[in-house]
């Protein structure tokens, strides 16, 4: 997928000036528009409309320091009024737009190339599971975004759990990987950013539709999962697969993410405080 990111990235610079829209962007990439702005924010470490933003805005600096007029650029960048692209400019350069050219002030955001690095020699191992519609039988809450560290808000959603609730999640529990799981959905800034909230669910899998009241029941879909084990220090062995799955192994695979719960879970070493083994199953289709 490297090649085809880049590609856009050509496409985006050629067209800086123009109307564009993210929904076409993906098209160009030959993936669904949920897997690229997913796979590109993890690559780039920004949302593909704050890269195209900080690209515009750069070019703009540029336009400046050449003496062109500060209403004909804020049009040519797509700005529907002079105020609304100097409060923009500013707050990204920290300038007003008439410094660049009276001062000579100036900030650049270059073109992005993408590239891959290995180091370490560490590999990931990950395996293909075709699994049929399921559900996931559990209990959910709103929580923070959060990339790194410990989630307190689902360390109180596991509290939380009843003895009542976790004698039915495992009477309800048939398919793999017979665990009590997290999955993750709904998030404000579709997995992109951490901020806003996402749904985060702790249960199991089944394909009994009797769930009581005491249970929320979410539908996944028949689809492919990619299964990646790890094992080391928790949370950050767990943390850093996830980072890698969308940096490293879905670039470079031949498969897209789907917009569908992912889940994941763990198991603590009873001997070995702080470190476990885990999964994190990613649902996928190939390309």
């Amino acid at each position: 997928m490297l090649k085809e990111l880049n590609q856009v990235i050509d496409y985006i610079e050629g067209h800086l000036s123009d109307d564009l829209q993210l929904e076409e962007i993906s098209k160009y990439a030959g993936v669904s528009d949920y897997h690229f702005r997913t796979v590109f924010f993890h690559l780039a470490g920004m949302t593909l409309s704050e890269y195209i933003k900080n690209r515009r805005l750069s070019e703009a600096n540029r336009d400046l320091l050449r003496g062109e007029k500060v209403t004909d650029i804020a049009y040519k960048y797509g700005y529907q009024s002079l105020d609304g692209f100097t409060r923009a400019f500013r707050s990204w350069s920290g300038f007003l737009p008439s410094d660049a050219l009276k001062k000579q002030a100036s900030k650049s955001f270059p073109k992005l190339s993408f590239i891959i690095t290995i180091t370490g020699g560490n590999s990931m191992e990950c395996k293909i599971v075709e699994k049929p519609v399921f559900y996931l039988a559990g209990i959910s809450r709103r929580v923070p975004m959060q990339f790194e560290g410990v989630n307190n808000a689902i360390v109180e959603l596991a509290m939380s759990i009843t003895q009542e609730q976790r004698d039915e999640m495992h009477a309800l529990q048939n398919l793999e990987p017979y665990q009590i799981v997290n999955a993750s959905y709904n998030a404000d800034a579709g997995f992109t950013k951490e901020e806003g909230n996402l749904t985060h669910l702790i249960g199991v899998l089944t394909t009994d539709e009797g769930a009581s009241e005491l249970l929320e029941k979410v539908r996944v879909e028949a689809c492919t999962w990619a299964v990646f084990p790890n094992e080391g220090p928790f949370p950050s062995t767990l943390q850093n697969t996830m980072a890698r799955i969308y940096a490293e192994w879905l670039p470079a695979s031949d498969y897209e993410l789907i917009d569908a719960p992912a889940f994941s879970f763990t198991k603590m070493d009873e001997n070995n405080k702080d470190y476990a083994y885990s999964e994190v199953w990613t649902p996928v289709r190939r390309k």
